[in-house]
């Protein structure tokens, strides 16, 4: 899958200060219903995900790449703010939960955002597992109970920018729900509410259901992330149609070999890359 590197501009940003424990208990938050909790960061590093205390890395300037392209594309000329965005692939196992939670974290260094990671893989989630935290309700008991408020459900961290919407609990009917007004007014609720917030959603594998189909449509931006020989050729492309209702999404290559004459970020992913340019060589 031969792709050529897209140079990007470097953001300014600021480390986020951790908070001095490390375990993944929670604490009660002082708005209505929300809770604190301490992500785990021994856990983070053994998983080789970016932590707030991380130096510089490999990882640490990869994703640097991957957040300055999504955050050039945030603000498009003539355009509204696109602060929502969708991590997906095609096929489970290519590393787009471990894409977005990078994300996440790479983005919550910068001095003037902040950002919200929200689990919307129903089916599979995995993000407050991965995280060492603990959460009793999500996304999918935001969507089913109308008392409940944003904030019910809102997970605040121990990085200093991070917060968390775990998915909640199963549902049979959450195809369903993801397509309802209710979650078109939510989407509009949490992205609009404040402007210097991106909202990183971890989305389904798309080829494995339909759900994904549905989030694109509230996305501003896709990152679909694809396994280096390890994806089909036409599995991309059948996920790529199914998910084009959004104009904007870029690829990331993962799991890529090093190529001679590449840059010193091409071990892990292959650079952001608009869907248009690539289509061809996915």
């Amino acid at each position: 899958m031969p792709v050529q590197p897209v140079p990007v501009q470097p953001a300014p940003g600021h480390a986020a200060q951790p908070a001095a424990a490390q375990s993944g208990s929670a604490q009660s938050g002082s708005a209505r219903g929300s809770r604190e909790v301490r992500i785990d960061f021994d856990r983070l590093r053994h998983e080789g995900i970016l932590t707030p205390d991380r130096g510089r890395s490999l990882t640490t300037e990869e994703f640097r790449i991957i957040k300055n392209s999504v955050l050039r594309n945030r603000w498009q000329e003539n355009s509204n703010l696109h602060n929502l965005i969708m991590v997906t692939s095609a096929v489970p196992g290519e590393g787009k939960t471990f894409t977005a939670i990078n994300l996440a974290m790479s983005i919550s260094t910068e001095k003037d955002l902040t950002v919200l990671l929200i689990d919307g893989d129903l089916s599979r989630p995995s993000i407050v597992k991965r995280l060492g935290v603990t959460a009793n309700k999500g996304l999918l008991d935001l969507l089913e109970d109308p008392s409940l408020d944003v904030g019910d459900v809102i997970l605040k961290t121990n990085v200093e920018s991070l917060s968390i919407i775990p998915a909640g609990k199963p549902n049979h009917m959450s195809t369903e729900l993801l397509a309802s007004t209710r979650m078109k007014r939510l989407v509009e609720e949490i992205s609009k509410r404040y402007p210097d917030r991106i909202i990183v959603f971890d989305a389904p594998p798309v080829l494995a259901t339909t759900e994904s189909s549905i989030l694109a449509r509230h996305a501003d931006q896709i990152v679909f992330v694809v396994e280096a020989e390890g994806t089909r050729r036409s599995a991309v492309k059948s996920a790529l149609d199914l998910i084009s209702t959004c104009p904007n999404i870029g690829l990331i290559l993962n799991k890529a070999r090093p190529q001679f004459g590449a840059t010193q970020f091409g071990s892990y992913y292959g650079g952001y890359y608009g869907y248009g340019d690539t289509t061809d060589n996915a």
